[in-house]
């Protein structure tokens, strides 16, 4: 998996009955995009992340050139 800063993450829940969980991506500390990223949860909760199976990325193009 590749991401960048900015691009959103959903985990789908893997029972019946769990909740998708969903983040914004504010840091990535693997090279070429890799992971760990460091994601910024729903809930305000900051956490270094490892995506897993049922890791799904929404890319976001990058803003223009300041």
């Amino acid at each position: 998996m590749q991401a960048q800063a900015g691009d959103e993450l959903t985990v789908k829940g893997v029972h019946q009955g769990d909740q998708d969980r969903h983040g914004t991506i504010v840091k990535v500390d693997g090279a070429d995009g890799a992971p760990p990223y460091v994601v910024r949860w729903e809930n305000g909760h900051e956490s270094v992340f490892f995506p897993a199976s049922g890791t799904v990325v929404q890319h976001h193009p990058a803003g223009p050139a300041a």
